[in-house]
């Protein structure tokens, strides 16, 4: 019943590095781009990257030079490997499909980042 499933969420120090994954139902997954997003507490959720079916790449300014997405073809997953990481960064992070119209929001993964 869930599309969407994340994980790979935790406590780090800033200049850490985490890396985040995404469990996607395949019909959903071999159709859609998928993207990246994130919810800092009193904000909206915002796309942080998204990945279209061929590979290609798209970051908002923030994280440029420092987070890659990526997707695994095979295992319907996608991946947001994060370095450098900051407090600002602090969120809970979720993927969807990298569209107007997103699949409803799984539970997300929080990430936690202390100066």
């Amino acid at each position: 019943q869930d599309q969407l499933v994340e994980s790979g969420g935790g406590l780090v120090q800033a200049g850490g590095s985490l890396r985040l994954s995404c469990a996607v139902s395949r019909t959903i997954f071999r159709l859609n781009p998928m993207g990246w997003y994130r919810q800092a507490p009193g904000k909206q959720r915002d796309l942080v990257a998204g990945i279209d079916t061929r590979g290609s790449t798209v970051y908002v300014n923030s994280v440029k030079g420092r987070f890659t997405i990526s997707r695994d073809n095979a295992k319907n997953m996608v991946y947001l490997r994060m370095d450098n990481l900051k407090p600002e960064d602090t969120a809970v992070y979720y993927c969807n499909t990298f569209v107007t119209a997103h699949l409803p929001w799984g539970q997300g993964t929080q990430v936690t980042v202390s100066a």
